[in-house]
């Protein structure tokens, strides 16, 4: 496909065409085309109704809404959408917090980010050259540092809400 245009099709009559907050956002706004709720700790796959075809040389790259995200611990998974994938455009919502998310048909759930990739052929070699930061990695450059006694392997706890105050 040789088209520069970012093209929308509406799967359902509660469909809405992806809108941008502002003249410089980054992102699309994906909206929810039903009424889903997204249990305590749990996710669940939100419809949009929409199908879409991004310009070449670009994928769509699902990412969450910051609001979304700050005030009730909503994120989202599993983001990427490949220029030749035709379905329906679905959001995969994690609800990290311990109360249930109701989304409303017509809410906004997530953003969608249209970035340029690179997918140059795979070349196998024997080694690759050094570099100064070598193998170092979770945390091994600086500022947080890495997590004294733990394994990069075990998960590492979340720190519970003080004082009783809740976290949605």
């Amino acid at each position: 496909m040789s088209t520069s245009s970012f093209l929308v099709q509406r799967l359902s009559q509660t469909a809405q065409l992806p809108t941008r907050g502002s003249a410089l956002a980054a992102g699309y706004d994906l909206y929810s085309a039903e009424d889903k709720t997204v249990l305590a700790q749990g996710k669940a796959l939100i419809s949009t109704g929409l199908a879409i075809a991004v310009p070449e040389g670009t994928y769509g790259r699902v990412a969450p809404r910051s609001g979304l995200a700050s005030k009730y611990m909503i994120d989202t998974g599993a983001g990427v959408i490949d220029a030749d994938y035709r379905g329906e455009v679905k959001v995969l919502l994690f609800n990290l917090s311990q109360s249930d998310f109701e989304v409303k048909q017509g809410d906004r759930v997530a953003q969608l980010i249209l970035e340029r990739i690179v997918t140059p052929d795979v070349q196998e070699v024997e080694s690759l050259a050094e570099t100064g930061r070598g193998a170092g990695g979770f945390g091994s450059t600086g500022g947080f540092g890495a997590v004294a006694g733990v394994a990069a392997e075990e998960p590492v706890p979340v720190a519970e809400p003080q004082n009783g105050s809740k976290s949605s």
